[in-house]
């Protein structure tokens, strides 16, 4: 393997363009449904819980805001693309708006020792040059 090879990106689709412009702005925006204020990720045509049936939703810029749910530290690449980064830490997320988003914790040494379950966290867009700009986390 060798670090030369491009990282796979993330596929743009009508329900996820707002998703994807907003990280390009430096900006989080989820979705929520009319009827039961209620967040959700990751972005659909519709609200997934929805009572009433109309399954409506709204897009809302998010805080940002987050707590670590939980975590790997990834000693092997998955993809050829990310050899040069291992170790790196994968996470899955808990905003503030009470959705889980995975992603990757940037800014601290991949050691156990330094993430604990529950720690803030702020966010961090890495943008890609011809490509998506990814959201990750660092500790708050």
């Amino acid at each position: 393997m060798t670090g030369n090879t491009p990282k796979p990106q993330p596929v743009p689709q009508p329900e996820s363009d707002r998703y994807w412009e907003g990280l390009k702005n430096e900006e989080i925006w989820l979705q929520r449904s009319v009827t039961t204020g209620k967040f959700q990720f990751y972005p659909r045509s519709h609200a997934v819980e929805d009572p009433d049936g109309s399954r409506e939703i709204e897009w809302v810029r998010a805080s940002g805001a987050a707590e670590l749910f939980t975590f790997a530290i990834a000693h092997i690449a998955p993809h050829p693309g990310f050899a040069g980064d291992v170790p790196y830490v994968t996470a899955l997320v808990k905003l503030d708006e009470d959705v889980i988003v995975p992603t990757n914790i940037v800014g601290v040494d991949p050691e156990p020792e330094n993430l604990q379950i529950g720690m803030r966290l702020k966010p961090v867009f890495e943008h890609h040059e011809g490509g998506q700009t990814l959201l990750m986390f660092t500790p708050a």
